[in-house]
């Protein structure tokens, strides 16, 4: 089995696996500090996005390299995810207490009502982050980084990318599905799908293209529903 990597031209003091986990870590704590500081969730939400992707920059030539092939597989699969998604998450918060939007979503239009500049430099932030940002940032992490080093836990290298195995595929998915709350449900069955899409493909990159196709008819969908509480 023959992998290939990007490698250093010179020593650096980061190890791999914590470049996988560095921007991740950085995305996680603005999103913390935004849920629970409404007052502060455009700045955080503009400096995560900012942050992540330097983070990414300066940290790429520790991940392994991007295989693109199968791209345009990526690109139906994040078509059928919005379709997944949007409607499967409406019916629960529709017919389940439990999956009901808390009701403070956070409206751009009404914290910017006064200027307009500043609202449409928010959302350009806010897709850029969502359709660029996250999903290099997620898949690198999720489908590349946990999924390896669940099945070589010593070293995740030894693993390749999209390695078919049943912990990984369901493992992944789980903790995807936790980190996104009150969405778990719906987000289990998206990542089970980009699972598979991994498996199938052996291609990352087009796990990136299907994660940023749904992100973006995502921002489609809220912009023009005005739904926030999908953001």
């Amino acid at each position: 089995m023959t992998l290939e990597y990007q490698t250093p031209k010179t020593r650096s003091p980061i190890r791999d696996d914590v470049a996988y986990f560095l921007p991740m870590a950085i995305f996680m704590a603005f999103t913390w500090v935004g849920g629970n500081w409404p007052a502060l969730y455009p700045g955080s939400y503009v400096a995560k996005v900012i942050i992540v992707a330097l983070a990414l920059i300066v940290l790429w030539r520790h991940y392994t390299k991007i295989s693109w092939r199968s791209w345009w597989l990526g690109a139906i699969v994040g078509v059928i995810g919005i379709f997944q998604w949007v409607p499967m998450q409406l019916w629960l918060q529709r017919n389940v207490e439990f999956f009901a939007p808390s009701g403070d979503s956070f409206d751009p239009t009404k914290t910017f009502a006064g200027s307009d500049a500043m609202l449409y430099g928010f959302l350009a932030f806010r897709i850029v982050g969502a359709v660029l940002v996250v999903p290099v940032m997620e898949e690198l992490f999720w489908r590349d980084f946990l999924w390896r080093q669940i099945l070589a836990p010593n070293d995740f290298k030894l693993a390749e990318v999209g390695e078919r195995a049943w912990a990984p595929f369901l493992i992944v998915s789980g903790v995807f599905a936790f980190v996104h709350g009150n969405w778990w449900l719906t987000s289990i069955v998206w990542a089970l799908m980009i699972g598979a899409l991994l498996m199938y493909t052996k291609s990352l990159g087009a796990c990136i293209i299907a994660h940023a196709v749904t992100n973006l008819l995502l921002a489609v969908y809220v912009l023009k529903y005005r739904d926030w509480a999908f953001w």
